[in-house]
């Protein structure tokens, strides 16, 4: 019998666990296989698909379908999206009821343009009707963090999701510990540390602005705060899971390993690579931070400092923290795109 391929060793030797992103129904069946746990699904999951030429004719015909039964404009796209990751969700349904509640979640972001509390909620539930093993992804900010406190007094599972600093992930543990006190069985709650954009956004910032940093020392930059968000947040919040995400190098995933957390990344480029490469299981997330790269990080990057110190940012400021804008602005251009198509189609 031969050796088992890189995620089973993980899920086996490690407390770590691997979930999947943005993935066609085909993709979700090969993940499965490969030992993922659960699945996340962000706003620009639609175009993605539309991109995808063995899945667009399978949403045109979605599209005027919902069209034909007397959907408004305005929410075909919103039930497009509920409609694709309810066909995923379905495929994690017997890990979901096997595990009795523990695995299987795939999760759901709505409209990135409206994302006030009422409108987070309102979604949010239409959303929740997709299968039982859905996730409610919750960007954290004012507004989020208010429409979390509803939904998981609710029972409703979340994703608290766009993370880049350590008070954000403790706002949302504060949130949730109030929101559920008189909870007598609490649904499950995550909040996505965003590492891998949140290292984008830093190395973006070192060439725009030619800050003299060391490449060994930036490229530590996400991880570090992600293992100290996660410190802290185990600390004081143990019920509040992890899960790291915004992949952008295999290393967003094999740093992570350790971590009693989920880790997310994408099928094509990230996780078949994984298991092409078949690399050893080591577990990497326990190793400290070197202090000199901490102090040049800390000196040189004024957002490191706000995604790594928890004083350093205030709530009013997560809507427009540098990382959390680049993330979001992918979201608005894919959402934008994914609506254009549709008014072409139904005129």
């Amino acid at each position: 019998m031969g050796e088992k391929t890189y995620f089973h060793r993980v899920n086996e030797l490690t407390p770590t666990r691997f979930w999947i992103n943005n993935v066609t129904q085909e993709e979700a069946k090969w993940a499965l296989a490969e030992g993922a746990c659960g699945c996340t699904q962000n706003p620009a999951y639609v175009w993605k698909m539309m991109q995808r030429e063995s899945e667009l004719p399978k949403i045109q015909r979605l599209i005027m379908r919902l069209r034909d039964q007397g959907v408004a404009r305005d929410q075909i796209l919103i039930a497009v999206q509920r409609e694709l990751v309810g066909r995923i969700a379905k495929l994690f349904l017997p890990l979901y009821q096997q595990s009795q509640g523990q695995w299987g979640y795939v999760s759901i972001q709505g409209d990135p343009f409206h994302e006030d509390c009422d409108s987070i909620v309102k979604t949010g539930l239409f959303n929740r009707e997709a299968g039982e093993n859905i996730m409610i992804k919750i960007p954290v900010t004012e507004e989020g963090l208010k429409a979390i406190g509803i939904l998981a007094a609710q029972g409703v599972p979340i994703n608290a999701t766009e993370v880049m600093s350590v008070r954000q992930a403790m706002d949302v543990g504060r949130v949730y510990t109030e929101a559920t006190k008189h909870c007598v069985r609490k649904a499950p709650i995550y909040y996505s540390h965003i590492t891998g954009i949140l290292d984008e956004y830093l190395h973006t910032t070192v060439q725009e602005t030619g800050v003299a940093i060391t490449s060994d020392v930036l490229f530590q930059a996400g991880i570090a705060a992600a293992k100290k968000t996660y410190a802290m947040t185990r600390a004081q919040y143990p019920d509040v899971g992890f899960i790291g995400g915004g992949a952008r190098g295999l290393h967003h995933f094999t740093e992570m390993v350790g971590a009693q957390a989920c880790i997310t990344i994408n099928w094509k480029g990230t996780a078949d690579q994984l298991i092409d490469q078949n690399p050893p299981v080591i577990e990497r997330f326990a190793q400290p931070t070197p202090p000199a790269v901490l102090d040049e990080l800390l000196e040189k990057l004024p957002d490191f400092r706000k995604s790594y110190c928890l004083h350093a940012i205030e709530p009013s400021e997560y809507e427009t923290f540098g990382p959390v804008v680049l993330f979001r602005s992918s979201f608005e251009s894919a959402w934008k795109q994914a609506q254009s198509l549709i008014d072409s189609l139904i005129g």
